[in-house]
């Protein structure tokens, strides 16, 4: 079979199953992840290595798979025929070429389809700041931050720029302008980029993922200068956060980090796309907002006291990632089993339910 037909065929097969992933290896059939389980491809023949290396080259330009040979590791998108996009990683193992592809929808959903709580529109109404989400890979990230930009897209007259590597979800222009930003097509990587939106008349910043001091340090000052920047970070709570902020930075230029990041944060929401019993994947998740108590721990160094902030501010809208697991097993939306599995203190939550 040519390999554009193999390719549209496992497109078909993702988007049929809606899945969320698509893995291509030598060695064993292609595989998807539809929610939180793995679901092998039984109908389709065991890939070899040249069938891969194969498959890449119709994935990749010229250029893009000489640069894959050298790294040995290649972060990419795909469209293919208008049908889907994916956000995909090229890479080596035990010698021989494998590549990951998570499928990009092509509309951007809304809050209300996601699940998600309709607080997170006050933080696109703000001015200025600096609003982060979080969680490990693969938990939906990218996709809050889509539906945030969007949400400003529709609603305001903006500047908005993102800086992405690669990037994912393909904007349409509507009361905003938007400019999307491709590391190594665009702009050498993400510190420059994020460094020129002082000189481009900028009023949102969209950063695909806080990588290294620079970065961090030009974002958090960009809060602090009239800009609105959103980004992503691998953490796993709101306090691991702020204090794996602080920590990027020399033991010297913490207390003015930790000043700046006091007046420019205006929220973190943590996110898990937890299995659903009606299926698919629903999200839990930890919201904070930076009042002027949790200003003060940030600037006194006091971390360790913003979980009980959170837990004890549900007046104002916070909620703590216990708190929406109790909210969707008492909803039955998720099982208790799943839900304990995804708490940071299974304890505490049987406490909750």
């Amino acid at each position: 079979m040519p390999q554009k037909e193999t390719i549209k065929k496992l497109v078909q097969a993702a988007i049929n199953h809606q899945a969320s992933d698509l893995h291509i290896a030598s060695g064993r059939k292609p595989i998807l992840r539809v929610a939180d389980q793995l679901l092998t491809l039984s109908d389709h023949a065991q890939l070899s290595a040249d069938d891969v290396k194969n498959i890449l080259s119709e994935l990749l330009s010229e250029g893009e798979l000489n640069r894959f040979h050298q790294q040995r590791s290649l972060d990419f998108s795909f469209t293919f025929e208008d049908i889907a996009r994916f956000r995909c990683n090229s890479y080596f193992a035990q010698g021989v070429p494998a590549v990951a592809m998570r499928l990009i929808p092509s509309e951007i959903p809304s809050l209300n389809e996601l699940h998600l709580p309709k607080a997170l529109e006050q933080f696109t109404h703000q001015e200025q700041g600096f609003f982060l989400v979080v969680g490990p890979v693969g938990q939906g990230k990218s996709t809050t931050l889509a539906v945030m930009i969007d949400l400003i897209n529709t609603e305001k007259s903006r500047h908005i720029v993102t800086i992405e590597d690669p990037l994912e979800y393909i904007y349409k222009q509507k009361r905003s302008i938007i400019d999307q930003r491709e590391v190594r097509i665009d702009a050498s990587d993400f510190h420059t980029a994020l460094r020129s939106v002082f000189r481009q008349d900028v009023d949102v910043v969209m950063v695909g993922e806080m990588r290294g001091k620079e970065t961090i340090e030009t974002a958090v000052t960009a809060g602090e200068t009239g800009h609105l920047v959103f980004s992503t970070l691998h953490t796993n709570s709101a306090a691991q956060t702020v204090n794996r902020i602080i920590d990027t930075f020399p033991a010297e230029q913490q207390k003015q980090v930790r000043a700046q990041l006091a007046s420019s944060l205006t929220g973190i929401f943590s996110q898990r796309l937890v299995p659903r019993i009606s299926g698919g994947v629903i999200p839990a998740y930890e919201l904070l907002l930076n009042n002027k108590a949790v200003a003060n721990l940030i600037r006194d160094g006091r971390t360790h006291e913003i979980q009980n902030v959170i837990q004890t501010s549900s007046d104002v809208g916070m909620i703590t990632l216990n708190q929406s697991l109790a909210e969707l097993v008492r909803g039955n939306e998720v099982d208790i089993d799943d839900a304990r599995r995804f708490s940071r203190n299974p304890r505490q939550l049987d406490q909750l339910l």
